[in-house]
């Protein structure tokens, strides 16, 4: 992976041409507890949209994958997360992207949307449906969970799946903690109306995590939704349905 400096923090990542040459950027942000690797390479993501003409960016979150590891909570929230993507564009001289996030990711790309829309093409928001509106109950509990000495220790269901995914993950449980404890900046049903680009809105049906993708759907114009059928929230993620979904989407959005 490469690496440049967001006003000081140290982010990675990766930077792959279309199998035939150029192609029209597409700019990959993870979500929480993931990194690139895991979230779209070993998923598949980067070798299919890369074999569908484009050119894939994808970005390690401040605090995840081989990105600087940083241990104060006002150091992450979506706005400044969104911004190391916006810098990424601009390191790489990219006036203008498709952006696809993923859970957490999907927050950052609606709020890079909003405050940048210049450089949004389209948005397709994965794994986060109406909770990006009604927002994330409980994160103390995965704190904790995370803080924890031994997984054997967390007996919340939900806080011990994310321990789980971050030990599988190889993540940083202090940093990721920092993380999940951050003021999360709100987004309202009033701002995600104000989203103008095109929007595809993707999630599996069994995904209590993300919500319904058709009540986003419903609140920003001209937005289009895609339920993965019997999909939860991790196994949605590589699923074939979604990746062929998007591919659909990006080929009409213009």
């Amino acid at each position: 992976m490469q690496t440049f400096s967001s006003d000081g923090t140290t982010i990675a990542y990766i930077d792959e041409p279309a199998a035939g040459g150029a192609g029209e950027p597409i700019l990959l942000i993870h979500g929480f507890a993931s990194n690139v690797r895991v979230n779209w390479v070993d998923t598949g993501w980067v070798r299919f949209l890369t074999r569908a003409g484009y050119r894939v960016i994808a970005i390690d979150n401040r605090g995840h994958g081989a990105s600087e590891k940083l241990y104060d909570t006002a150091s992450y929230s979506s706005p400044i997360m969104m911004e190391d993507a916006r810098r990424l564009l601009d390191h790489l001289g990219v006036a203008r992207a498709d952006v696809l996030g993923y859970s957490m990711g999907a927050r950052i790309a609606a709020f890079l949307a909003l405050d940048h829309p210049a450089r949004v093409r389209s948005a397709v928001f994965g794994g986060l449906g109406i909770n990006m509106v009604r927002g994330l109950a409980g994160t103390g509990p995965i704190a904790h969970a995370l803080e924890a000495e031994s997984i054997d220790q967390v007996s919340n269901p939900t806080a011990r799946t994310f321990r789980a995914f971050a030990e599988q993950t190889r993540g940083d449980l202090k940093a990721l903690a920092a993380c999940i404890r951050s003021s999360r900046a709100k987004l309202t049903a009033e701002m995600v109306a104000q989203i103008r680009c095109p929007v595809l809105v993707a999630v599996g049906t069994e995904d209590v995590i993300g919500g319904s993708a058709s009540e986003l759907a419903a609140l920003i114009p001209g937005a289009v939704a895609l339920e993965m059928a019997g999909k939860d929230h991790m196994k949605a993620v590589g699923d074939r349905a979604f990746k062929e979904g998007v591919l659909a989407f990006l080929k009409q959005r213009a």
